[in-house]
């Protein structure tokens, strides 16, 4: 039967549009997306804290991008960018809101210019997928552990882990794609997201491990009253008895329980011993970045089954493969878990990129975003890029190019405030030796020099005197200029800066009017796209 139901998925999924161009001319398109993933737990970036030898395999054998940025370091805002290559103010997603799907996206071009479409794993955009031949997507932020899934009309509950189920729906996708056209698939990972619930064989990878603290893990924020001290995403602080995975009582259930696990501990008795202060902090670290860590290597074994399955087939030979993730993330850097602040670790994200006409081994140094990866989609694809996109194609970084004009300095902007974390919105300008944050509500800034204070430590407008020595002084005066240059070019004009303005609608849900389709295999989520 289930044969007879994937063989009548194959015949509905022939009828293909025209191409304008033969198959052969042009690649196909498998662009791996994580969540939460930071540059500096993947090995190819230098990580000091795991291996990742399958997402390093993607740098020995194409581009691993050294100065790769988000705009707006936030799940769903992240996503609408990808999708448009605009940024938030423009794309109608500052926050957590729905992303009209009437609006125009990169796969709408994609599937009009010849391509089979598809996109697997976390959605997080409330509203249904447009420009999708093929679509199987988590609801809201999903589930670790048995997810259910959403296909048009349906909801489709899979047993196993998200990750590998995840997975082995992008192979399906692989291997029951129709043929003799160029496909596009955006294969989206929920992991190594909060809750970190990853599997039994990844777990014992990291029980016994010690990770390495960050340096910065003791950060007192001196220099950085503005915002930093008031901020709800600390180690020490913030992270939850559901987060450090800790026993409830067995009698507690519903209301009771959800309330004992949302406490955040101060003082804990492991293995007989009463810890509190520094002690308890290390012990948490330890908790969370091993839980942390074992679902990014879950992720990591993904990318290794999909590799392998292109080789095993031939297809590596004309497909690019793109990993990326859609924020960075603190391991623990400035006393941090989570995103959202413009300081490096929640700025930068991985950005690899193989496949035919890439160079292998180059590492361009060239500032990227992810406004620029839908442009980049289209120019490999042959297409044109619309000029509502406010990206510019990578293309040229890939063939080992240097424009002459390319970007030298990179804008972000975070709305969420107040929101979760108690993180305070601002935006900023990074160049290649400093980086200006103004928390706009606030009216107060923070210059770092990069090249003398990578780690961002010192804010050099702290002090009224360092402030006014006529180098920091004419520093300060140019950021502030080249930030306003900036929301110019990309049109800013500070539309969504109170929270009375966000658009409505929730990327969360609902997603009631879905119904239970009761199907509990891979291959039954894959037959059941037959009903888009």
């Amino acid at each position: 039967m289930k044969h007879l139901i994937l063989l009548a998925f194959l015949s509905a999924t022939c009828v293909l549009r025209p191409s304008a161009f033969a198959a052969e001319q042009r690649p196909n398109i498998l662009f791996i997306f994580s969540d939460d993933h930071a540059q500096h737990a993947i090995s190819a970036y230098g990580s000091k804290v795991n291996q990742t030898p399958n997402i390093d395999r993607l740098a020995r054998e194409g581009a691993r991008f050294k100065n790769s940025f988000v705009a707006n370091s936030i799940c769903t805002p992240s996503r609408a960018t990808l999708l448009t290559g605009q940024y938030s103010h423009l794309n109608g997603v500052p926050v957590f809101n729905r992303f009209d799907g009437a609006r125009d996206n990169v796969a709408k071009h994609l599937q009009t210019g010849g391509y089979y479409t598809g996109i697997i794993g976390k959605w997080h955009l409330g509203s249904d997928p447009t420009g999708f031949d093929r679509w199987i997507v988590l609801p809201g932020q999903g589930e670790y552990w048995n997810p259910t899934f959403l296909v048009l009309g349906h909801k489709l509950t899979i047993a196993g882990h998200c990750t590998d189920i995840t997975t082995e729906l992008g192979l399906e996708f692989l291997k029951t794609r129709p043929q003799g056209k160029p496909f596009f698939l955006m294969l989206h990972q929920k992991a190594p997201h909060r809750a970190w619930e990853p599997t039994e064989r990844h777990i014992a990878m990291f029980k016994d491990k010690v990770i390495p603290e960050p340096d910065t893990l003791w950060d007192d924020y001196s220099t950085r009253p503005a915002a930093l001290p008031a901020n709800e995403q600390t180690v020490a602080k913030d992270l939850t008895r559901r987060d450090l995975k800790l026993d409830p009582p067995a009698d507690l259930k519903g209301p009771a329980l959800n309330q004992w696990l949302n406490v955040k501990p101060m003082e804990l008795t492991v293995g007989g011993k009463t810890l509190t202060g520094k002690a308890l902090v290390k012990w948490k670290y330890q908790r969370y970045m091993r839980d942390y860590l074992a679902c990014v290597q879950g992720v990591d074994d993904g990318v290794g089954k999909v590799l392998e399955y292109l080789d095993q087939t031939g297809l590596a030979t004309n497909t690019i493969v793109i990993y990326s993730a859609d924020n960075g993330w603190y391991l623990g850097d400035l006393g941090l878990y989570d995103k959202r602040f413009m300081y490096e670790p929640g700025l930068n994200v991985p950005l690899l990129v193989r496949g035919p006409g890439i160079k292998a081994g180059i590492v361009p140094e060239q500032f990227v975003a992810n406004i620029d990866l839908a442009p980049t989609f289209l120019d490999l694809a042959g297409l044109p890029i619309p000029a509502s996109m406010q990206g510019r194609s990578l293309v040229p970084l890939l063939r080992g190019e240097t424009p002459a004009d390319w970007r030298s300095s990179f804008y972000y902007r975070y709305y969420h405030d107040p929101g979760h974390h108690n993180t305070a919105a601002h935006y900023g300008v990074r160049t290649a030796t400093h980086k200006l944050i103004h928390y706009w509500k606030k009216n107060a800034y923070e210059l770092f020099d990069l090249t003398k204070d990578p780690a961002e430590q010192h804010n050099l407008l702290y002090s009224d005197a360092e402030a006014k020595q006529p180098a920091v002084a004419a520093k300060f005066v140019e950021l502030k200029a080249e930030i306003a240059r900036l929301q110019e070019q990309y049109k800013d004009d500070g539309q969504y800066a109170d929270a009375s303005t966000w658009p409505a609608g929730s990327a969360d849900g609902p997603f009631d009017a879905y119904k239970p389709a009761g199907t509990k295999t891979v291959a039954e989520a894959i037959a059941a796209t037959v009903s888009q």
